[in-house]
């Protein structure tokens, strides 16, 4: 028998998901008992779940409120972790991941701005999104990595990703010939290339901005023990609740939106039962350079051989 959601928090529960505001679910989490918090804000930009009203203002004064009590239940060694991107209105962009880095630094308390420590800014890049005409397509969105105090915990052996070239071999000094590399991979560097979840992607649901489970399940795996807690609250479509299912960590979650509760609930369901569909977390697929999408049409090739016929230079097929 599957293990049950409960819709209402206790601190034995082993899986919360409750449909309300995170303000009142937080303030009923005791002190100190969370190892992780990770999430991926409202960016406050009238999308279709957030209030309309709400501005960059608006995200400034949750985070203030929000962040002193992610602290308060955060356990000594705890890691705070934000997927954050960018606030965008009447043309004006400005990086979230500032802003919370501003507010943990400048607005809080000294306690809390010497005691959360910063120790990453991750890149998370994607090959696919809009492409813009008069700016650099957007690409990547950044994970802001805190722990609660100087020990913390960190698994980088569960998190390895293979290295490029794994027979690599120390070619001087005592170890001269012995393999260079750790068996079990490299570290996967602050800079993460998952795929984010678009139409045809196997984790796709109704939610506008769904991130992809390998996220959070990476970051539970490295900064949290067997069995230890994670917190998100802004679940949306269940990302991390699914990641902390398959992980075997205790969840804790709060979605104001009806709607999307009921995708995460569908969600965490399969998840305990064996059927969630989800992307493992492993290197992006290398394009076959023989298939017909990867070879350059002859229409663009006659384009842009036209386009700089006066640089002089030639592109071939």
């Amino acid at each position: 028998m599957a293990e049950k959601i409960y819709k209402r928090y206790r601190p034995e529960n082993r899986i919360t998901l409750i449909n309300g505001d995170c303000f009142n679910l937080i303030k009923k989490i005791k002190s100190d008992t969370v190892d992780l918090v990770v999430t991926s804000p409202p960016y406050c930009m009238g999308k279709s779940y957030e209030n309309p009203k709400d501005d960059i203002n608006t995200f400034i004064t949750q985070h203030k409120e929000l962040i002193p009590e992610v602290y308060r239940v955060l356990k000594d060694g705890g890691s705070m972790c934000w997927q954050i991107g960018y606030h965008v209105k009447d043309s004006v962009t400005t990086p979230l991941d500032y802003i919370i880095y501003d507010i943990i630094n400048n607005q809080l308390s000294k306690s809390i701005k010497d005691n959360l420590i910063f120790r990453n800014r991750i890149i998370w890049t994607f090959g696919h999104g809009l492409n813009r005409t008069q700016s650099f397509s957007g690409r990547h969105e950044v994970i802001l990595w805190f722990t609660k105090g100087e020990k913390y915990y960190f698994d980088l052996d569960s998190i390895r990703v293979p290295q490029k070239y794994p027979g690599k071999r120390h070619y001087k000094g005592d170890n001269k010939g012995k393999l260079s590399g750790n068996p079990l991979g490299k570290n996967p560097s602050d800079v993460w290339d998952i795929p984010n979840v678009k139409a045809n992607h196997i984790e796709k649901t109704e939610h506008p901005c769904q991130f992809p489970v390998a996220i959070p399940q990476r970051l539970i795996k490295a900064l949290t023990p067997g069995g230890g807690v994670v917190f998100d609250p802004f679940t949306g479509s269940g990302t991390s609740g699914v990641a902390s299912i398959l992980e075997k960590r205790m969840f804790i979650g709060s979605e104001l939106s009806s709607e999307y509760y009921l995708v995460a609930i569908e969600r965490m369901k399969d998840a305990l039962t064996g059927g969630i569909q989800y992307r493992e977390d492993k290197p992006v697929i290398e394009p076959d350079l023989n298939s017909a999408v990867a070879k350059l049409p002859e229409e663009f090739f006659l384009t842009r051989n036209s386009s700089i016929a006066n640089s002089g230079v030639a592109t071939s097929i």
